[in-house]
């Protein structure tokens, strides 16, 4: 993959982890439901996070083809 459009995507998946992170997008998980017995909040930010990890490795690892 050629390095600029990696460092694109990387910074395109950096400013996508600032919004999803940021008050307005958060609130948005702030409610009193429980998925798989777990409060909702939580379970959304571990699953927004692992989800950006998966990203990321996926980058990663297509670069290095």
């Amino acid at each position: 993959m050629d390095n600029g459009l990696l460092q694109q995507r990387l910074i395109g998946l950096f400013a996508l982890a600032l919004l999803l992170f940021n008050f307005p997008l958060l609130a948005l998980w702030d409610r009193e439901l429980t998925v798989l017995g777990l409060p909702l909040f939580p379970a959304a930010l571990f699953f927004v996070w692992a989800l950006l990890i998966v990203i990321l490795a996926w980058l990663m690892e297509r670069a290095a083809d």
